[in-house]
């Protein structure tokens, strides 16, 4: 028998940052995001032989042990060995024995989530072979907490949520790791127009986040007053674009991406650079309204707002700088799991 499970990343449209501590702690953090039609895999591959097997296929990274109850944290897979090792802690209370594998759609870096996607993924695999009851909330609390507790990973909150959630949500985030999850139902022909004026754009690049999220939280926790701004403005940001695309003002959702990718690089440094300054002002020569960069910033995917008929001119215009475009669907469901016998 066979277990798999899947969870989708995500595009932060909105307040990126702001569900990062101490600023979610002392102000309350707002996002908006959206998931979509990328994915992290995992299948579970229940066994006898006393092994456990660990087979990251998309980074071509197999690493075996024989079963025991705490797997070493030493830089190969560990966020798969940080799960298994929870799970026994928390759940089992034993040993298991598999061959757990893992493919996502998006490299590491990307900003789209990847990282706490997998790990939402994995949990949900976990879950479902040991009969381990975990709704939304729970799922996505775990996967933080193995992930920013466990192995002392620097980031936020939302990717978590989204991976567990799925759809678009407005996230509230506030002290002692509250958190509330909002789902919007927004109207089919506003998400037909968004999915047509958005673009989704590979740098080629990507980037290790945990740097710039802790050069944020250290500028939020030093209080210095263009970033601690920056950050209200993001906040307050994710609402206007909450407004916008539920009465379908979506004319606006440009203006409200270039409010906050200028907020953004004010929050820290390295969230930019001259390469995606380059690719942002090619996109908005040729008519994009907005954009930002997908995640904490440095790299991974951009995507643009290009209302009426400018994607395609933006389309040829970035595709002279080298990166991609990646087709793409807003999706409604989170983490999913399924058997095959």
């Amino acid at each position: 028998m066979l277990i798999r499970s899947k969870s989708p990343l995500r595009i932060g449209l909105a307040g990126g940052g702001t569900d990062v501590s101490p600023y979610s702690d002392e102000h309350g953090g707002v996002i908006l995001n959206a998931t979509i039609n990328m994915y992290a895999y995992a299948t579970i591959e229940p066994t006898d032989d006393g092994k456990i097997i660990l087979h990251a296929i998309d980074k071509n990274e197999k690493i075996q042990f024989d079963s025991q109850a705490q797997l070493p944290i030493d830089g190969h897979l560990d966020l798969l060995k940080g799960i298994y090792n929870r799970v026994v802690r928390d759940y089992t209370k034993k040993p298991l024995s598999f061959r757990l594998s893992t493919y996502v759609d998006a490299p590491s870096g990307s900003g789209l989530g990847s990282s706490s996607s997998l790990v939402v993924a994995i949990l949900a695999a976990f879950a479902e072979w040991q009969n381990i009851p975990l709704g939304e909330y729970e799922l996505a609390k775990l996967a933080f907490d193995i992930e920013r507790k466990d192995l002392a990973m620097a980031g936020g909150k939302q990717d978590q949520y989204a991976a567990a959630f799925g759809g678009f949500n407005l996230m509230e985030f506030y002290a002692d790791e509250k958190v509330i999850v909002n789902p919007l139902r927004i109207k089919e022909d506003y998400l037909n127009e968004m999915q047509f004026s958005l673009l989704l754009y590979y740098t080629g690049t990507s980037r290790l986040s945990s740097k710039i999220i802790e050069m944020q939280s250290k500028n939020i926790f030093q209080k210095k007053t263009e970033s601690l701004d920056a950050m209200h403005q993001l906040k307050s940001q994710a609402v206007k674009m909450k407004e916008a695309i539920l009465k379908g003002e979506l004319d606006t959702i440009g203006d409200v991406l270039n409010e906050g990718w200028k907020s953004k690089k004010q929050t820290a440094d390295g969230i930019s650079n001259t390469m995606i300054d380059e690719i942002y002002n090619a996109a908005l020569s040729e008519g994009a309204s907005g954009g930002k960069i997908s995640g904490a910033g440095g790299g991974g995917f951009m995507f643009f707002w290009c209302p009426r008929f400018s994607r395609y001119k933006v389309i040829d215009r970035l595709h002279q700088l080298g990166g991609e475009f990646r087709r793409f669907q807003f999706t409604q469901n989170g983490a999913m799991t399924w058997k095959v016998k």
